[in-house]
């Protein structure tokens, strides 16, 4: 409680932010100048940054491209197109808590560089730079992927934005991983960032720019470092030690509410759930009875097939996985393509119980990927934005061209004059 307080008093209050335009406008006049914190007080700063990166976008954010990749509908009478049009709305809270909470988050990060760029060389001020470094990278990595054309903010301003063109925000994100680089290596435990979180993210926003010949080198360096190997899923989702996730966050602080869990268990779970979204048939379908991930994938709750992944329900918090060696095999394979990234492809097949497969042309093979990517990685945040950056999304989903990128919140439009909205909303 001592480190949360410390944060609050040096750095949240000071900085806290409620929109983009807000953030840049309000200043707290009760609290301590960052220009006062000093090298003691890195610690709480940086378990403070933490915390506004996990909670800052809001439980939703977190399966945003799933509730938007199709595999998801919001109850038995509805379907997915109906919650993709639902949430693709400029006035929808989770798009509004989305822009705010990155933003938010953000500013939080540029305030914990500023502070560690004027402070002495030390051990924890240098790995907080690291990490905060690749936090900005992540956030700009949310931002891009939903938003495209999105204000670049290298510092904190009081100025209001305009948007900057999303080649010059990948830009921004690579080099602020190649930052974080310089000062991080391995970490206690898969739930701080490490150097290899940096180059799992690295490799994920290389194939997204479709830089498929560095992708497949972070990837690869990463399958290849003997660090990693894939695991079962009832290890992964439960807690349990394992050898496949490389970055997560624990999601145990008091202030958390990011419970996934309750969004997709139903209230007939023993741990009771108030089962907002839940599977399709279709997307259940998809799943072989052989495969090793289904039964942590898919539960069956009296008659409703929910997302299994998180288990708490309404009684705790889950981890919230944002890295694993799995992702890094279809990365590699992906940018490999078929010749050389078949490999990859058939090794998470066979470890997760099925058959090697033998697409015909690289037109197959990459569907191939995306489909196991749709088995692999439902509930975590991937499938909507995988069907955009191959260009797979209108006529996959039924969505209108538009609708490849999110809106941008009508309260910000009207906040800062200086932002334009995306075409079509």
């Amino acid at each position: 409680m001592k480190f949360r307080n410390l944060y609050i008093i040096a750095c949240a209050a000071t900085l806290s932010l409620y929109s983009c335009a807000d953030k840049l406008d309000l200043y707290s006049h009760s609290a301590m100048s960052p220009d006062e914190v000093t090298a003691n007080d890195i610690p709480a700063l940086r378990l403070g940054m933490y915390n506004n990166m996990q909670n800052d976008p809001g439980v939703h954010n977190f399966i945003l491209f799933d509730l938007l990749g199709g595999d998801l509908q919001g109850g038995a009478n509805s379907s997915p197109i109906n919650l993709i049009n639902s949430t693709l709305s400029p006035l929808n809270a989770v798009v509004s808590r989305g822009w705010n909470g990155y933003y938010s988050s953000l500013y939080q990060v540029n305030n914990v560089l500023s502070i560690c760029l004027a402070q002495p060389e030390s051990a924890i001020r240098n790995l907080t730079l690291g990490e905060a470094y690749y936090f900005r990278a992540l956030n700009y990595y949310n931002l891009v992927t939903r938003w495209g054309d999105v204000p670049v903010l290298p510092e904190n301003t009081l100025e209001k934005p305009f948007r900057a063109p999303k080649a010059e925000v990948w830009a921004f994100i690579e080099s602020n991983l190649t930052e974080a680089a310089k000062y991080l290596s391995t970490s206690k435990s898969y739930y701080y960032v490490s150097a290899d979180a940096v180059t799992a993210l690295q490799a994920r926003v290389y194939l997204a720019q479709g830089k498929k010949t560095q992708a497949a080198t972070a990837a690869e360096g990463l399958i290849s470092s003997g660090k990693y190997a894939l695991d079962g899923f009832e290890k992964i989702f439960r807690k349990l030690g394992n050898t496949e996730v490389i970055f997560a966050f624990e999601n145990l602080s008091e202030e958390s509410s990011i419970n996934i869990s309750d969004l997709f268990y139903s209230y007939a779970h023993p741990n009771k759930g108030q089962g907002t979204y839940r599977i399709t048939n279709e997307m259940v379908n998809r799943f072989a009875s052989n495969d090793k991930r289904r039964d942590m994938t898919i539960i069956n709750i009296a008659g409703t097939d929910c997302v299994n992944k998180y288990p708490s329900g309404q009684t705790g918090r889950d981890p919230v996985i944002i890295s694993r060696i799995s992702e890094m095999y279809l990365i590699a394979a992906e940018a490999l393509g078929l010749d050389k990234g078949l490999t990859h492809l058939n090794k998470v097949r066979q470890y997760r119980g099925l058959v090697a497969v033998s697409p015909a042309s690289e037109a197959d093979f990459l569907n191939a990927v995306l489909h196991e990517r749709q088995l692999e990685f439902l509930g975590e945040n991937f499938r909507y934005y995988d069907l955009i950056r191959t260009g797979n999304a209108v006529s996959t989903l039924g969505i209108l061209p538009y609708q490849t990128l999110l809106p941008i919140p009508g309260s910000e439009l009207q906040r800062n004059t200086n932002l334009t909205p995306n075409a079509g909303y």
